[in-house]
């Protein structure tokens, strides 16, 4: 990859399951258009799938927002949900707060946050109960 920044943004819609993971696929693509090694676009893309599904499951959606450049690819999904009361819990693999409905569907298996944990470089979450969640998720090209 030479040069410059790219930045995009997605929309994701909340409680919408037929679209859910399009942004986590569209950066995807995005990456190997790019030539970006093979296994940081698996790190991108499975980590950003989780984050994109928690937004749709827990918050009524949210937002998007990618920066590759030389160095790195930042994921940063942003919402205006619930927020998480118990950041430590929720990052224990195999706890979930997903309704049965979305059980039902193969989705809240509290895997979540513990996948973007394993396949992120770095990882910061900033939630507030009431206000929203931001992740924001760094992977390293290099």
């Amino acid at each position: 990859m030479s040069g410059g920044i790219i930045r995009q943004r997605f929309v994701i819609p909340g409680n919408d399951f037929s679209t859910a993971g399009e942004a986590s696929s569209t950066t995807k693509k995005i990456l190997s258009q790019l030539g970006v090694k093979p296994q940081a676009i698996k790190k991108t893309a499975v980590s950003m799938y989780e984050a994109e599904i928690n937004a749709v499951i827990h918050a009524g959606g949210g937002v998007a927002d990618i920066e590759i450049d030389q160095e790195k690819i930042l994921v940063k999904i942003t919402d205006e949900g619930p927020g998480i009361p118990d950041l430590e819990m929720a990052m224990k693999e195999g706890y979930s707060t997903a309704p049965d409905s979305v059980r039902e569907l193969g989705f809240g298996a509290g895997m979540g946050l513990p996948n973007i944990r394993r396949y992120a470089d770095k990882l910061e979450i900033n939630t507030e109960i009431g206000k929203g969640t931001t992740v924001e998720i760094t992977i390293y090209i290099n």
